[in-house]
């Protein structure tokens, strides 16, 4: 299963997004994929095929659709979907470490993945050195002779910074390491990072990938051999994905360009108007002159993004406020959607962090993280005034 190729024998990230991981169209077949619920498939023995079909293995043709298109949108050549973002993130590092290995990691990465690194993987034997990515001589400076995983994050939640990934490639090839990353804030339609030397390309499909807020799904891209490795993992740790989240997520997918597109137009304007809104202290965004990598987004990344972070005077009781005001835009814990979301990091994503850890990584409280939907722009602009009216009401 692969994307048609238009004439010229390559398909655009568009072409790809509809195309890739579709079987050849044939006379009376549905132009959807059906969705296959069988757990198991008919198999006696290496006669019937190669491949023993089981959907635990992620081999459900639902399954293999959705690991193609992924594969087709990244520019691997292989992809694979499993249970949740977590799940994509942990089976890769499992599959390249073991007791006595080593991993050298950016300080500035989602929550969770954090607490996995610094808090369970050391129950496995498994160590961490976290840098700071601005520093281009701290990764080779934090490698040891068992490294085995680079990882980096970008842009980073939720601070939205962009740091180069060249210096995090260099010290992972000098190590003979795997340089992965999650890219979930990206999505391949805004940076492909295979082409900037990333192995594995790590995504919480339950945001931009799915857009819609109705699943729960990771996806990774990479070579044949890693995504070899990561399915043993998943085999073992049972992290596959339901075939009937794998068609929700294809069909997702297939919006993608369309919706990222609308989402980076959206969030410009939007991080635009509120650097004039009374009572926010700081608007963080990669399309702003005032971001510390603009000149570096703008060179690497072909839109800005869909988020947008907020620092409001007054700290956490202001963004208490602000946040309980919204009528438009919803207070959740996630991101991606076509519905606008809202959350503080001090609650949700960084909430295992003290006040201290977060303020070094800059989200101090009065911290406001915002995915912006795809609602018109003039009514995000009228729910989030009167929010920033509500809090200044406050004194």
């Amino acid at each position: 299963m692969s994307a048609r190729p238009t004439s010229n024998g390559r398909s655009g990230t568009a072409t790809s997004a509809v195309h890739a991981g579709c079987p050849e169209p044939r006379p009376g077949s549905p132009v959807v994929q059906p969705i296959v619920r069988s757990s198991t498939f008919h198999w006696a023995g290496p006669g019937d095929g190669p491949d023993l079909l089981y959907s635990r293995y992620g081999n459900n043709p639902n399954q293999l659709s959705v690991a193609a298109k992924v594969a087709a949108l990244e520019g691997t050549e292989a992809g694979l979907a499993l249970a949740s973002g977590m799940a994509a993130i942990s089976m890769t590092i499992l599959s390249a470490t073991g007791p006595g290995d080593h991993v050298v990691a950016s300080r500035h990465l989602y929550g969770a993945t954090h607490a996995l690194l610094s808090g369970e993987l050391p129950r496995r034997g498994i160590t961490t050195t976290f840098v700071e990515p601005s520093d281009p001589e701290a990764w080779e400076a934090a490698l040891a002779p068992r490294t085995r995983v680079v990882l980096i994050e970008m842009p980073t939640n939720p601070t939205l910074r962009v740091f180069d990934i060249e210096p995090a490639r260099r010290a992972a090839r000098s190590a003979g390491a795997l340089l992965a990353a999650d890219m979930t804030f990206a999505t391949p339609v805004n940076i492909r990072a295979a082409e900037h030397g990333v192995d594995a390309v790590v995504h919480s499909a339950t945001k931009y990938l799915g857009g819609h807020s109705d699943l729960i799904a990771g996806v990774v891209a990479g070579s044949h051999e890693l995504i070899a490795g990561v399915t043993g993992m998943m085999k073992l740790y049972g992290g596959s994905l339901d075939p009937g989240a794998a068609w929700l997520l294809e069909r997702g997918m297939r919006t993608l360009p369309a919706r990222m597109d609308r989402h980076n137009r959206t969030a410009h304007a939007l991080a635009r108007w509120f650097t004039e809104v009374e009572g926010i202290r700081a608007v963080i965004y990669p399309g702003l002159a005032s971001h510390p990598d603009h000149e570096r987004a703008t060179r690497m990344l072909s839109g800005y993004g869909g988020m947008v972070s907020i620092v409001l005077d007054g700290g956490g009781e202001a963004a208490d406020r602000f946040c309980s005001r919204l009528r438009l835009a919803v207070p959740a814990p996630s991101l991606g959607g076509v519905e606008t979301l809202v959350s503080q990091p001090r609650h949700t994503s960084h909430v295992d962090l003290g006040t201290g850890e977060r303020d070094a990584l800059g989200i101090p409280d009065g911290f406001v993280r915002i995915s912006v939907g795809l609602e018109d722009l003039e009514d995000l602009k009228a729910d989030f005034a009167a929010a920033a009216r509500a809090v200044s009401a406050l004194g």
